[in-house]
């Protein structure tokens, strides 16, 4: 067993060094530095527009709009990324000079996830605090709880990983990116589409956006990180409403959420490894 476990943090370190070495890492930082950059501009403007009071709330409510948009880049990013890491060593017939020693396929299918889960943490944890730091310079606002905020999108970037890894044991690297992001966004929608339902009191539409989450967790992290980046006073200014607003929160994920959200890695990522164990390589 312990031979297993240094096969999987041996494959964890070569499946990071391979992830950062693709282009797709420039195409994130390209695109992460221009959000900040919009973003810085934006914001500034707010400043100058709006009272201190004012330009607070309006820069929190602004935050988690910012913040989606970093989201939905580290989704396609990872979600593009998982895809051809997984099958290039299948494709080019290197894994097999791998798993024909003594290693087992969980394993090295454990190291790969590894891997890209601590690259996509990483990422979105740098990013989402390079954004907070924009934002405190521009406007003089610092969230309530970033490190659970930070630490639920790198919860939500693990979830939508874990997807498109069991995605890329069965379709093409490009089919499992595509319907990986297109899940993420259904799910948003969903979410929406509940909360709206919630405001209106239709719990009919309310259950759209609970049995989203449940189906698929990436949407309930994402409220959940709102509600630890947002103002308080902003879910008093919009009243009643504010679970019909896209993005605010008015609730942080319980504490059974999040074992459920473990429990769905684990659960989607065993299904994957039963799926490789069975496939001809």
């Amino acid at each position: 067993m312990s031979h297993q476990l240094r096969v999987v943090g041996v494959v964890a370190l070569l499946t990071l060094r391979e992830a950062s070495r693709r282009r797709v890492v420039l195409a994130l930082v390209g695109l992460t530095l221009l959000l900040l950059a919009l973003s810085g501009w934006g914001f500034w403007r707010l400043a100058q527009e709006l009272t201190s009071g004012e330009a607070l709330v309006a820069a929190s409510q602004v935050l988690n709009l910012v913040m989606f948009g970093l989201s939905l880049v580290a989704a396609l990013g990872t979600a593009f990324l998982s895809g051809p890491t997984l099958s290039g060593e299948t494709e080019s017939g290197a894994v097999l000079s791998v798993l024909a020693r003594p290693v087992r396929r969980w394993a090295w299918l454990l190291g790969k996830w590894l891997g890209l889960v601590v690259f996509g943490g990483v990422y979105v944890v740098l990013a989402g605090l390079a954004l907070c730091l924009v934002v405190l310079a521009t406007v003089g606002y610092w969230p309530p709880d970033p490190v659970a905020g930070l630490l639920l999108l790198a919860g939500q970037t693990a979830v939508l990983l874990t997807l498109s890894v069991l995605l890329a044991t069965v379709v093409s690297p490009m089919a499992s990116g595509v319907v990986s992001v297109g899940l993420f966004g259904a799910a948003w929608i969903a979410g929406v589409v509940g909360g709206v339902g919630s405001a209106l009191g239709n719990e009919g539409v309310a259950r759209v956006g609970t049995v989203s989450r449940v189906v698929l967790p990436t949407d309930g992290l994402w409220r959940g990180a709102m509600h630890a980046f947002q103002d308080p006073s902003a879910l008093v200014a919009m009243g009643p409403s504010a679970e019909a607003f896209p993005f605010l929160s008015v609730s942080s994920p319980t504490p059974a959420y999040l074992v459920w959200s473990a429990l769905w890695v684990a659960m989607v990522f065993g299904l994957a490894a039963a799926v490789v164990a069975r496939k001809d390589l």
